[in-house]
């Protein structure tokens, strides 16, 4: 058996959890309207990027991320860490040529799809499991390496091959730094730090931009993390006596959290973007989108809307773009409804009516708006004063000062948390007045931008 491989429980654990991973290794990989020529997608990959040492010092970027948190391990127990990432894939379009060669090109179209350089995200781990008792002291490094390539597609239509793809794979070298250190008190506790590094000895040269370093980087850089046997304390909610030594942990550029079904620990995700302990990918969801804060419902019918030629550069420009195209296309009605909304839970009401809140004017006997009065140029006015609406410019919107010179009559005087008063007012002569007091929708300003008006 080899000592380094993961057991079958590990693997398992790993499996469950690697949904909620898979969604950060893609967050944010396109962009809705999925096409390369789309100005947002010509900023790529905001999350979890370690760039090179060389170019991270100058560019604000990070080079390296560092995950702590607090361990129970059993005798003999052993760490099993798997490192996942993007490598940016360069993909260059080249066309044929009368002479038998080929010349790169900015655009090439086949009757499928249409064709344009970009930069694809070609999935990598590196996994490493070692007995916890060996990274006491100086814990362990294990440095990765992985090569250079290239990779060519040649392009046919009727059989006749009209052009190619290239794609390179830069080199991209990095370590992982392992230490468990014992934390003082009543139990067998430890406080594990992994860190990631992007080792790559790459300088930028004069001019190179963040285009230049991404192949190079670690993109989406974040950790899977399991015990056989011991269990992970929650770093967003210890245990009351954990709560000292946790607040003590350091983590840089990403957060640990307790991955797989809810009650198992034995599980940590470090991600580059914040999550909950135990999360979840939402059942109605069909399948990844990439797009940032994605919502399931928008997009589908979005993308569906997309003209042909539009369908036909997503497909053009990644696989996974081409494969959200065809899933909102082959959607039927019945799922595409389950995506407007999920109760997730229900609570008992079991009192006869709900408490009023805090900051609810019912609650407060001393404020009526229907009877309230404030003074405005040295004259009450309340519910049922006319006053000439003087919008002020500095609090106020556009909407609000095409109203200025017309006349309207206050409705209610209005106290906020903070001690200051609203007049609710409708504008005379609006055919849609009965309908907004109806509602109790109304126009809002405050005293010092009225002035009262002789009651006719």
């Amino acid at each position: 058996m080899n000592a380094n491989a993961f057991t079958a429980e590990t693997e398992s654990r790993f499996a469950q959890a690697r949904q909620i991973a898979d969604a950060v290794l893609f967050e944010g990989y396109v962009l809705y309207p999925y096409r390369a020529s789309a100005a947002k997608n010509r900023l790529r990959w905001q999350f979890g990027v370690l760039v090179p040492p060389g170019y991270g010092e100058d560019s604000g970027e990070h080079s390296h991320q560092r995950t702590e948190c607090l361990i129970e391990p059993r005798p003999g127990d052993r760490l099993a860490v798997e490192l996942r990432f993007l490598r940016a894939q360069r993909r260059t379009v080249q066309r044929a040529t009368p002479g038998g060669g080929f010349e790169p090109v900015d655009e090439l179209e086949l009757a499928d799809r249409v064709l344009v350089p970009w930069d694809e995200g070609v999935e990598e781990r590196v996994e490493l499991v070692v007995p916890v008792d060996e990274l006491a002291g100086d814990g362990t490094v294990r440095p990765f390496q992985l090569p250079a390539c290239e990779e060519l597609e040649l392009l046919r239509e009727d059989g006749v091959t009209i052009g190619r793809l290239l794609r390179r794979r830069e080199q991209a070298d990095g370590l992982l730094r392992l230490t468990a250190r014992d934390v003082p008190g009543p139990y067998e506790v430890r406080r594990l730090a992994v860190v990631v590094e992007n080792t790559a000895p790459w300088q930028p040269g004069p001019g190179d931009r963040r285009e230049a370093a991404l192949p190079r980087a670690l993109v989406s850089a974040h950790l899977l993390l399991g015990l056989d046997r011991g269990t992970f304390l929650s770093v967003t909610d210890p245990p009351e006596w954990a709560k000292a030594a946790v607040a003590e942990c350091r983590n840089e550029h990403t957060w640990p959290v307790l991955a797989g079904p809810p009650g198992r620990d034995q599980v940590l995700l470090s991600s580059p973007i914040i999550l909950e302990d135990h999360p979840l990918v939402a059942p109605e969801s069909l399948g990844a989108l990439y797009d940032a804060t994605e919502i399931d419902e928008i997009l589908a019918l979005r993308t569906a809307a997309l003209t042909e030629r539009e369908k036909r550069e997503a497909r053009g420009t990644d696989e996974r773009a081409g494969a959200v195209i065809d899933l909102a296309e082959s959607m039927p009605p019945e799922v595409l409804e389950r995506l407007h909304g999920a109760v997730r839970g229900l609570r008992e009401i079991t009192a006869s009516t709900a408490e009023q809140p805090w900051w609810d004017p019912g609650n407060d006997p001393e404020v009526d708006p229907d009877r309230d009065r404030v003074v405005v140029d040295g004259r009450e006015v309340g519910a049922g004063s006319r006053v000439l609406l003087r919008p002020g410019r500095r609090r106020t919107d556009a909407q609000d000062l095409f109203l200025h010179g017309r006349t309207a009559v206050v409705e209610a005087v209005l106290h906020d948390v903070d001690g200051s008063v609203h007049l609710a007012v409708t504008v005379e002569d609006d055919p849609g007045a009965d309908l907004w007091r109806a509602q109790g929708r109304f126009r809002y300003f405050q005293p010092d931008e009225v002035t009262p008006l002789e009651e006719s």
